[in-house]
């Protein structure tokens, strides 16, 4: 029986890069899952964007964290295993790029943004994307992910919470920012946890629209990373269009968005083929 469900889930990942939640989810097994009141504890009224967000959305946010800890038990989601830690560390941290991000896309790329494409990039457990996709339901959100199990889970997890503005795609950033489908067709790509920014730039700007932008969630202290990938940045369309501090509950208390402006078409030789940018960064 195992066999069989391997065997299923392969041929329904990889028989397109993308695909319907509706039509991948009512293949999966049923499971049920005791849901804990995450209302209940504590630390809610010490996370300053979390409390910004409707009750609905919160909602939301704690039935995403309960399933996440729920699979973790199974497969190695998140290093972090306890409620309080994945809310501060993962939930929070991810909530605190929206508020530079939505500042900078105003300011630099249009008047509103009410309606926008976001790419999360590497999205692994879904963050920062499933968060910015709850906070901000009006967006259409796109999950890359390349690892077959974790693109399991996320169907789950979106099915579980409701969202109708995610889409969950399967494969490397290197051959879907090849792909007419996606290549150049986002107004902002993020990324948080998936490489040094050099690598990032190459990952994510091909997909970013001319006129977009592409923030990448960073420690404490960016600046020599930051510094190594300006020639990387300039390569594959784009400058350094602004480096903020956001307050978090990391380790240190701050993270940083760095944040890019897509100025020019990404010229058609980036990215290059699955794993030279990360073996030999530009």
């Amino acid at each position: 029986a195992g066999t069989q469900k391997r065997a299923r889930e392969e041929m329904l990942l990889g028989s397109n890069l993308q695909f319907s939640r509706w039509t991948f989810f009512k293949h999966l097994p049923t499971r049920k899952f005791k849901l804990t009141a995450l209302c209940q504890h504590k630390f809610v009224a010490t996370l300053p964007h979390f409390e910004t967000l409707t009750s609905h959305q919160k909602h939301q946010i704690h039935l995403y964290v309960d399933t996440l800890l729920q699979w973790n038990k199974r497969m190695n989601l998140t290093a972090v295993r306890e409620v309080n830690d994945v809310m501060e560390r993962h939930v929070e941290d991810s909530l605190a790029i929206l508020p530079p991000l939505s500042d900078c896309y105003r300011s630099h790329c249009g008047s509103s943004c009410d309606k926008l494409s976001l790419v999360d990039v590497g999205t692994g457990a879904g963050l920062p994307g499933v968060v910015l996709a709850i906070a901000r339901p009006e967006w259409d959100v796109t999950l890359m992910e390349s690892m077959n199990k974790r693109c399991v889970f996320l169907e789950h997890v979106v099915g579980v919470i409701g969202s109708s503005n995610v889409k969950i795609v399967r494969g490397r950033a290197e051959n879907l920012g090849q792909n007419p489908c996606f290549r150049e067709q986002f107004d902002i790509a993020v990324a948080r946890a998936v490489a040094e920014m050099r690598v990032l730039a190459e990952y994510c700007l091909p997909l970013v629209r001319v006129g977009g932008l592409f923030i990448a969630a960073k420690g404490h202290d960016p600046e020599d990373e930051i510094k190594k990938a300006e020639s990387a940045i300039q390569k594959v369309g784009a400058s350094l269009l602004q480096i903020c501090s956001v307050e978090s509950q990391s380790p240190y208390g701050q993270r940083t968005a760095v944040i890019c402006l897509k100025d020019r078409p990404t010229p058609l030789k980036y990215p290059r083929d699955p794993g030279t940018p990360a073996k030999e960064p530009l």
